[in-house]
Order: structure tokens, then sequence, then C-alpha cells
């Protein structure tokens, strides 16, 4: 009887639990370094291509409401598109409302990885933020 309730135990930490969500881009090493860190702390995550779905504004905003991140904070500043749209110059004079939604509507402009749960967000890669976080 009592294996039968530890299994049943284990199965309720299961679903309890929220599920990671890891946005990230497959041949970025900063996103592999990140998922290996993951790894080795256990952390089971959900790999989701950033390139083919941002993350939600929603979340977006979450990550600055939080108060870890600035609006800069989120954008990919090293990408092509960062520069080809000329974000920089754009962060200075768009809403934030405005650079929230280019951000949800192309994940290339967002910064990586973007690891959440729906409450907890971590932005970029920070070894010490990361496993702090998502121990």
């Amino acid at each position: 009887m009592e294996g039968g309730l530890g299994l049943r135990s284990e199965l309720l930490a299961l679903q309890s639990s929220p599920m990671i969500d890891f946005y990230g881009y497959a041949r970025c090493d900063t996103c592999r370094k990140a998922q290996k860190l993951l790894d080795q702390l256990g952390v089971k995550y959900r790999f989701i291509d950033i390139t083919e779905q941002a993350p939600k504004r929603s979340l977006l905003a979450t990550a600055l409401k939080n108060g870890q991140y600035k609006l800069a904070d989120l954008c990919n500043r090293s990408g092509v598109q960062y520069r080809e749209l000329n974000m920089k110059e754009k962060l200075k004079t768009l809403s934030e409302s405005e650079v929230l939604s280019l951000l949800a509507e192309n994940g290339r402009l967002c910064k990586r990885p973007f690891i959440t749960d729906g409450k907890r967000i971590t932005v970029g890669f920070d070894a010490q933020r990361l496993s702090d976080t998502w121990r």
C-alpha cells in the first residue's frame, strides 16, 4: 500500500509543478549553455524555437513588471534584425507598448533564452540567476 501512495504523491507533485518554457534558438551558443545548465540542475523544460514562436506580449510585459529587466534588456541587441530595423533608435521613440508588440511579433528581436513558468522569468544567460531561479 505504501508504495502506491508514494507514486501517487510523486505524480501529484509533477502535476502541480508548472511547465517551464524555454524560448531559444537551437544554433545559439548562449541558449545551448543555458540548456546545459538547466539539464545539470535537473530542470525539465519545453524548448520553443523563438524564431518561430515569440514569447507572448503578456509574458514580455511581466518581465518588465518584475523589475529585473528594462525594455532594452528584452531585445536581442546583437541580432541582425535589431540592426536592420534600427531598433536602437526606435527604442528611443516608440512607446513601451509598441516595443512589446514588436517583440511579440518577431522572436528574432527578443533576447534569448527567454525562460518562464508564467510567473518567474529569466532573460539571457546568467548562470547564477538561472541557478537561483530554476533550481
